[in-house]
């Protein structure tokens, strides 16, 4: 019987961009494996050379063929690019409903391209728990583009403009009234606009229209970062040469503004967050499913109130006692 291959035994081969390793700890981190965390901690140290980029927007605004076209350019211009595809969980299976790597299959066979269905596991915000361990690996594995692309769910998209350096909100023309946009709490987030299917005769109205609103919502003095919006077709290619300049801009914006060095230091805070919160959960659980029952046994009988008893089992549990710092 072969012997598992440790978490630490792996971080080396990532480091020299072996595939299989990239995909078993990116698939360790989604499992939440306790043996795993300090070699992703070893991998969050070597990370930090990528640019991350965020697409979000509405269902069907045809964000999986934006983020497949906007590869192609990547690779073009020689980048290594990874994808990580956040889809809704199956009730089923846990798994991934809608499998991006099928709907970009035509890139499955170029090595300078990593794609990765991720389930969300019941997580708000559009993204799965361990996306942001996915780029870290991602970036140490040499990849010099991370794409992340949300499930698509409206209001809780905002959290990707926390996770990506650079944050595209994809638009299709036709949705009436563009005003919902606004609504969704998505529009704001943009560092890059970009209106889907402009092939279409009535994009140039959602263009105008998107244009207009972002002058409403300029103060009296010019943005640091003009916020263009670009339209796209994947049906003519027109647009992408443009979108993969203005990403390169907002790049270098990025990494030379106070207000890049202010989102890098929120994409941080973030981080903390999201991995404590983790990490508390996967405790409680452990507690919660431990056994005793005497609590719900009292709850059954109507013995006391459910806010007290809860207050008496987090009282008891290990949160309150054990440190969450794993060996070093």
């Amino acid at each position: 019987m072969s012997r598992k291959v440790s978490s630490s035994d792996l971080v080396e081969r990532v480091v020299a961009g072996e595939r299989a390793a990239v995909a078993r700890l990116i698939s360790r981190s989604e499992h939440g494996e306790a043996e795993a965390r300090r070699a992703l901690g070893r991998i969050y140290r070597l990370a930090g050379r990528s640019h991350v980029i965020g697409i979000t927007g509405v269902p069907g605004s045809g964000k999986s063929t934006l983020v497949g076209k906007l590869t192609e350019k990547l690779r073009a211009k020689g980048d290594k690019v990874g994808v990580i595809a956040v889809d809704p969980s199956s009730p089923y299976s846990g798994g991934a409903i809608l499998g991006d790597r099928i709907r970009m299959s035509e890139l499955a066979g170029d090595a300078g391209v990593f794609i990765r269905s991720m389930a969300t596991h019941g997580a708000t915000g559009g993204m799965a728990h361990t996306t942001l361990d996915a780029v870290d690996i991602l970036d140490v594995a040499g990849f010099d583009t991370i794409i992340i692309e949300t499930v698509g769910v409206g209001q809780d998209e905002v959290e990707i403009v926390k996770a990506s350096h650079t944050t595209l909100v994809v638009t299709p023309p036709g949705l009436g009234d563009e005003i919902q946009a606004i609504k969704a709490g998505v529009l704001e987030i943009a560092d890059i606009h970009v209106v889907s299917k402009c092939d279409r005769s009535d994009a140039n109205r959602a263009i105008v229209d998107l244009k207009h609103m972002l002058m409403l919502g300029m103060g009296k003095e010019a943005p640091a970062w003009p916020i263009p919006v670009i339209g796209t077709s994947a049906v003519t290619g027109e647009g992408f040469d443009a979108l993969v300049d203005a990403v390169a801009g907002h790049r270098r914006f990025a990494s030379d503004s106070d207000a890049g060095r202010g989102r890098r230091l929120a994409i941080a805070q973030f981080r903390l967050r999201k991995t404590a919160e983790t990490m508390l959960l996967q405790r409680f659980a452990d507690d919660f499913n431990g056994g005793d029952t005497t609590l719900a046994a009292k709850l059954m009988r109507r013995d006391d109130d459910p806010y007290s008893l809860a207050a008496d089992f987090l009282a008891r549990t290990s949160l309150s006692r054990e440190p969450l710092r794993s060996a070093s």
